[in-house]
C-alpha cells in the first residue's frame, strides 16, 4: 500500500501534475519547469524529487544540465498504470494546454545562460 499513497500522494498537487504533463512532451531542466510554472527554483527541485521518489520521473546527467523525463514506470505498477493514463487525460485543461502551446519557446541556453 505504501507505493500507492507514494503515487497518489505525488501527484495531488497541481504544479507536479503540470510537471508530468510537460514532461511528456520533452525533457526538460529545472530552470526550464521554473520558467514555464513560474515559481521558485528550490520549490520546482522539490516536486521533480517528489515525482522522482514516487516513481513517475527520472533523470539524467548530460553535462552542465540535469535532464528530467518521464519515467518508464518500471518501479511501480501503479506509477505505470497512472502515467500511461495521465497521456489521456487533461488534454482539454486550458491552464494544460497554455503550457504546452509555450513549451516551444522555452530554451534553457536563454534562461540559465550558463
Amino acid at each position: 500500500m505504501r507505493d500507492f499513497i507514494k503515487v497518489a500522494k505525488a501527484l495531488s498537487d497541481t504544479n507536479r501534475v503540470k510537471i508530468l504533463k510537460m514532461l511528456q512532451h520533452k525533457r526538460m531542466c529545472v530552470c526550464e519547469i521554473r520558467a514555464l510554472l513560474q515559481i521558485a527554483q528550490p520549490s520546482v527541485s522539490k516536486h521533480l524529487k517528489i515525482l522522482e521518489n514516487a516513481g513517475l520521473v527520472g533523470s539524467e546527467k548530460d553535462g552542465l544540465w540535469v535532464n528530467y523525463h518521464l519515467a518508464d514506470g518500471s518501479s511501480s505498477p501503479y506509477a505505470a498504470s497512472l502515467l500511461g493514463n495521465l497521456r489521456h487525460w487533461l488534454s482539454d485543461d486550458p491552464e494544460i494546454a497554455q503550457l504546452i502551446d509555450r513549451l516551444p519557446e522555452i530554451r534553457r541556453e536563454d534562461i540559465c545562460k550558463i
